[in-house]
This record gives structure tokens, C-alpha cells and sequence, in this order.
């Protein structure tokens, strides 16, 4: 064995491999590579798929916006409404869409929330804004029709694709919808989403909100409605306009039968209650039957609204001074009184205000026909008060030192060229002040103002709230400059309260739906313009105008009242405003052209017309006393001569100094 190799035998040679053995061993690798980059395209095509449905669904939500504060959710989408309310309450009118005012959840009866969950989202309290269930199940009806059949929007998505996003039919609009659904969710109460829902969805014929709807339809407040009254009002979110209980009860009344057979599913019903509530005789209400004229008290109060609050939100509930009956019937007499006399004396026009001593304005007439012509002659026109302005005349001379008894002649007057003339064309020589001012003579009330100077006849009115510039003419002591009926009858308040000024208001308080108080009228002590004594002596002259003179047909049987007649020039404007201890009120009859009437003067059409609206506003008063009436003595005619001969003896010796 010596010399032979470590691998000389052949059994002891290492193993070989030829290279067909070696080839098979990279084939895994290298042998196949088309599976190998399916494989890698396979991985590719997946994350690029991953990436453009996660870029896709991203652009879903570009552009979504955000959700809004819950205070925005109220107000949005709303347009401009007013609902006008007397102080009981109780609605007047409504300019505008109509908003109810808001409801709370909890202070309904169970049935009325129920019948709305039943009939919109039987799984409102179990999902979490958007209902993944009701997805599948929609898509799945939808993808087997090849149409869509059926939805799956939430009470929350309701919400959110009515007062947030576009009405588009789009899955971009739909996945948006879903995130902001869940976002609200987050935020609000499964209590406080309903609560929304219930005060903003829309009801058809123009009623948004169930408060409106509850009290439209039905004449009732929410928490008075039936099972029956519920499911009606629960049909109509899906379709407000085409299920409209006004034009439509048939299909609601089909659409109700779903809604109680989904109350009976969901344990809100048994079989027998719903059986009742199907079989219901539900009445619908009659609208409010609303005369026209309460639409110069409404414009009045919007434009005070727009001053009280500069920047308004959607949905305003003002409650007005007006009273509503009284309103209504004293249109109504004043119409007939002016279809009655007014035509026959070419007397076109009309206008009337009542207030109480606190300002509140009770009622208002701003002409005879308000679908013809929203002018308000009440307070907008300025016309010539004529005799009804002496009273200042003579307030000025009382706050000068002068008394009822002291004595002027009536006797032909020329001041700076004018020459007044009386009614009656003719002159009676001395008289009292009392006696001038009962009468309306003209030349004592010029000779009067020249005495106590224009200026401060001027004064006195500004310091009674009367608006607008006064020029000082002789003339003004006749009432030659326009005023309005408003400012007219506030100046009278003064003397009706005993001095203070009366600040007349047609809005109580300004809130929104859901109850914030945006405006109260604030409590204040009115100013005192006048002595307490002056204003009673003018009260006791002006009963005189009333008792014994030019006013008598303003006479109020079981109320002393005093008052002032007023004619302007050639007969275009008649006027008689006047007061009782309890109401404060005034007329003017006239043509909006400025055409003379059939010599109406203040004491005829205008006097009637003021006597049938006190008959009214006083039926339901107790008779009290008007402090200064019947406070004046009644002097001879020897008297008066007696008065008149010293005064003149008194005159002549002070021009001789």
C-alpha cells in the first residue's frame, strides 16, 4: 500500500456533481422567473391599490366642512322669520317661513319623539351617528335592483345633510355626511340631537319646526298631541310638500299606518293603541283669521325691530303691546264708520292710535285699506294738527303764570300781516282762557303765543317727545306745521299722567325660538315735563272742550275725559285726540292727496270715530277719576266783563310807565 494516494481507489474519490445537478439546484431562484415577478407585481399592485383607495377615500373628505357649533346648528340655513306675538302670547302673525318655537324632548309626551324615531331611525339610540347595519343593508338592496331603492340616513345624517352639506346625490356628499353624523355625535346627546331634529325640520306649507307644525296643523301646543296627531306629523319629514295635511291626508294618513305599525315593532305601541290611534278623527285647524290692518302695526314693530337689533338672527319671536281683539274691533269700527260717513263727506282716509298711560300702544289704524296701500297715517304722514295743537299754546301761558280765568278779547288780530280769522267768522269780546280753548277761538290762541313767545311753545313740545322741526311763525299757535298722529297723542300724556312724558312702544321683548331673550323693554321712571299742577289745570280746561264745547260728541258715558278738536285749513286735515284716566288715544281723518273734505272738522267724523274706539277699550275698565277734571268754577258772563275791564284799566296803566 506504500506510495498509493489518499484517493487513489475510486471508492475513495470525493463526490462529483455534473452539471446537470448543479443547474437544478438555482432553479427556484433563477429557473423560474415569471412567477417570481408575478409575485413582485402581485405585492406592487396591492400597495398601489392600498395607496389610491386610501388616497381615494381621503378625497372624499377634502373640502368637508367643519362641523358647526351647536348654536350655529339652530340658526343656520334659516331665512329671515318673525313670529309677532301679543302679551298672552298667543300669535298674532308671522312674517316669513314659520318657525315654531322650540320644544324640549323631555316635557313631551313619550308617544310625540317615538312616533318620529319609529317612523325615521328605529335605531337611533343604539348607532353612533351613522348605522352601519342599515348601510349594508341599503347598499345591498340598492347593488341587487341596479337602482336605488332604499336609504340609510340617520336622524343625525338628517340633520347634517340639511343644515350642513349640499343636497347632492354623490358618495363623496354620502361619506361626509357619515363622518360629520358621528362627529355631531360625539359632541350632543342622543336627547339633544332629537331636540334639534324636532325644531328644525321642515313640515311642508311653509312650517318648520314641530312647535309650528303642532300649532298650525292642530291648533295646539306639542305637548298636547295625540298618538294619532303624533304619526300624522311623523309622516311628513320624508316628504313634506307631497304629504302636506293640507293638501294631501290621504297619502298621510297611508304613510301613518306604517308609521304605528313601526311604533307596534319597536314596543312604543300595543296592537290595540295603535288600532286607536289609526281610527282618530283628527281635525285640522283653521289658520288664524287675521284682519289686514295688523299690518300697520307689524311694519311699525319689524322697522323698530331692525333699529332695537342692528344685526338679526334667523328666527325672532317679538312680543307686541298690541291686544288683538281690541285690534280687531276697533278696525272693524272704524271701518264701518268710514264706509258709513267717510265717503258721504269725501273723507278718503283715516288713522287711529290707542295707547295706555304707560306708552304701550294697545292699537293702531294706520288707514282703511292696508293690501292697498301700506302707508301708515298713524306715523309716517305729517300733516297740519290745525286747533289740536292749541293745547301747548295754552300750557305755555299756565307754565307763564296765567290761569283758566284770566281774560282775552276776541277781536280781529294782526301779527306781522297775518290776520287769523275764527271758524265762525264772527267775534265775541272778552272770554276766559277756558272759554277760548273750549271754543277754538283763533284770534285769543295767536294773541296767546305772542304772548308766551314761539320759542317756547316750541320747547315745551321737543320736551314732550314730539319729533321733527318747528319753524317759529306766528302761525304755529294754529297748528300750521305737520306732525304726526303718534307724537300728537304722546304730547296729550303729559297732561293724562300729571306732568310726565309718555314714550310710546309697540315691542315688549325680543327673543329667538328656542327662548333667549335678545331685547326687554327696560323698566325706567318717565321723565316729568310738567308741573303736577299745570298739567291738572290743562286737564280741567280741556274737559270743558269735552263737556261744553267743540268735543262734545267725544263724550264717554261713566268716565270724565278731556280732549282737543282740530281742523286745518280749508278742511284737508281733522283731528280730536283726548284721554280718560286709563286711556290715551287719537284720530285723524283726512285724504292722502290733500284734497279738502266736505267742511269735516275735528268735533264731527273725527270726534265719532275717537268716541267709538274709548266705548271699546274701556268695556272691561272700572270708571276712575282723571285728576284735574271737574276742578274749575264756571264764571259769569258779569264776572268775566268785570275781569275783562280791570285787566284792560291794568294794560293801559302799564303802557303809560
Amino acid at each position: 500500500m506504500a506510495g498509493k494516494s489518499n484517493f487513489g481507489s475510486p471508492g475513495d474519490r470525493p463526490p462529483t456533481y455534473d452539471g446537470r445537478e448543479r443547474s437544478s439546484g438555482r432553479g427556484i431562484l433563477a429557473g423560474r422567473p415569471i412567477l417570481t415577478w408575478s409575485l413582485v407585481a402581485i405585492f406592487a399592485l396591492m400597495v398601489i391599490g392600498l395607496l389610491a383607495g386610501w388616497i381615494y377615500v381621503q378625497s372624499l373628505y377634502r373640502g368637508m366642512p367643519s362641523l358647526p357649533t351647536t348654536e350655529q346648528l339652530w340658526a343656520k340655513g334659516r331665512e329671515q322669520a318673525i313670529e309677532f306675538v301679543d302679551r298672552d302670547g298667543d300669535t298674532i302673525a308671522i312674517r316669513g317661513p314659520r318657525y315654531g318655537r322650540a320644544v324640549r324632548v323631555e316635557e313631551l309626551p313619550p308617544h310625540v319623539a317615538q312616533a318620529f324615531i319609529a317612523a325615521e331611525d328605529k335605531r337611533f339610540y343604539e348607532h353612533n351617528g351613522a348605522d352601519t347595519q342599515a348601510i349594508i343593508r341599503a347598499a345591498w338592496a340598492n347593488f341587487t335592483s341596479g337602482e336605488t331603492v332604499s336609504g340609510a340616513s340617520t336622524i343625525t345624517q338628517q340633520l347634517i345633510k340639511n343644515l350642513v352639506l349640499t343636497p347632492e346625490q354623490t358618495l363623496r356628499r354620502k361619506a361626509q355626511e357619515v363622518r360629520l353624523a358621528r362627529e355631531l355625535e360625539e359632541r350632543l346627546s342622543k336627547d339633544e340631537i332629537l331636540e334639534l331634529y324636532l325644531n328644525r325640520i321642515y313640515f311642508g306649507a311653509g312650517f318648520y319646526g314641530l312647535g309650528a307644525a303642532s300649532r298650525f296643523y292642530f291648533g295646539k301646543a306639542p305637548e298636547e298631541l295625540t298618538v294619532g296627531e303624533a304619526s300624522l306629523l311623523a309622516t311628513l319629514p320624508q316628504a313634506p310638500s307631497r304629504l302636506a295635511l293640507t293638501n294631501n291626508m290621504t297619502d298621510a294618513k297611508q304613510r301613518q299606518s306604517y308609521v304605528l305599525r313601526e311604533m307596534v315593532a319597536a314596543g312604543f305601541l300595543s296592537e290595540s293603541q295603535a288600532a286607536r290611534a289609526a281610527a282618530e278623527e283628527v281635525e285640522l285647524a283653521e289658520p288664524p283669521a287675521r284682519d289686514p290692518q295688523f299690518g300697520y302695526a307689524l311694519d311699525a314693530a319689524t322697522e323698530r325691530v331692525n333699529e332695537i337689533l342692528p344685526s338679526l338672527p334667523g328666527d325672532l319671536v317679538v312680543t307686541l303691546t298690541i291686544e288683538a281683539d281690541l285690534q280687531a274691533r276697533i278696525n272693524d269700527a272704524f271701518d264701518k264708520r268710514m264706509e258709513e260717513e267717510g265717503a258721504g263727506q269725501n273723507a278718503g282716509q283715516a288713522a287711529g292710535i290707542l295707547m295706555d298711560e304707560k306708552g304701550r300702544i294697545l292699537a293702531m289704524y294706520g288707514g282703511v285699506d292696508y293690501t292697498e296701500n301700506q302707508f301708515n297715517r298713524a306715523t309716517q304722514a305729517r300733516r297740519q294738527p290745525g286747533s289740536s295743537f292749541k293745547p301747548f299754546v295754552y300750557a305755555a301761558a299756565i307754565r307763564q303764570g296765567l290761569t283758566p280765568y284770566d281774560v282775552r278779547r276776541d277781536q280781529p288780530t294782526t301779527i306781522d300781516g297775518w290776520s287769523p280769522q275764527n271758524y265762525s267768522r264772527n267775534y265775541a269780546g272778552p272770554m276766559t282762557l277756558t272759554e277760548a280753548l273750549q271754543d277754538s277761538v283763533n284770534t285769543i290762541a295767536a294773541q296767546l303765543g305772542q304772548e308766551v313767545g314761539e320759542e317756547n311753545i316750541i320747547s315745551l313740545i321737543k320736551s314732550l317727545g314730539v319729533s321733527g322741526e318747528f319753524q317759529p311763525f306766528p302761525s304755529i299757535a294754529l297748528g300750521s306745521q305737520g306732525m304726526n298722529l303718534r307724537d300728537l297723542v304722546r304730547a296729550y300724556g303729559a297732561f293724562m299722567t300729571g306732568g310726565t312724558r309718555v314714550d310710546p312702544y309697540l315691542i315688549e321683548r325680543i327673543s329667538n325660538s328656542r327662548g333667549d331673550v335678545l331685547y326687554e323693554r327696560p323698566a325706567y321712571d318717565p321723565q316729568r315735563v310738567m308741573n303736577q299742577r299745570d298739567a291738572e289745570t290743562m286737564v280741567a280746561m280741556m274737559e270743558r272742550v269735552i263737556t261744553d264745547g267743540t268735543g262734545k260728541r267725544a263724550q264717554l258715558e261713566g268716565w270724565q275725559v278731556a280732549g282737543k278738536t282740530g281742523t286745518s285749513q280749508d278742511w284737508r286735515d281733522a283731528w280730536f285726540v283726548g284721554f280718560s284716566a286709563a286711556r290715551l288715544g287719537g284720530v285723524w281723518v283726512g285724504n292722502d292727496d290733500d284734497t279738502p273734505m266736505t267742511r269735516v272738522t275735528g268735533g264731527g267724523l273725527p270726534a265719532t270715530l275717537w268716541h267709538d274706539m274709548m266705548v271699546i277699550a274701556h268695556e272691561e275698565l272700572e270708571p276712575q277719576p282723571l285728576a284735574g277734571a271737574g276742578s274749575l268754577v264756571t264764571l259769569s258772563p258779569q264776572t268775566r266783563r268785570r275781569i275783562a275791564f280791570y285787566r284792560d284799566v291794568g294794560a293801559a296803566f302799564s303802557a303809560t310807565q
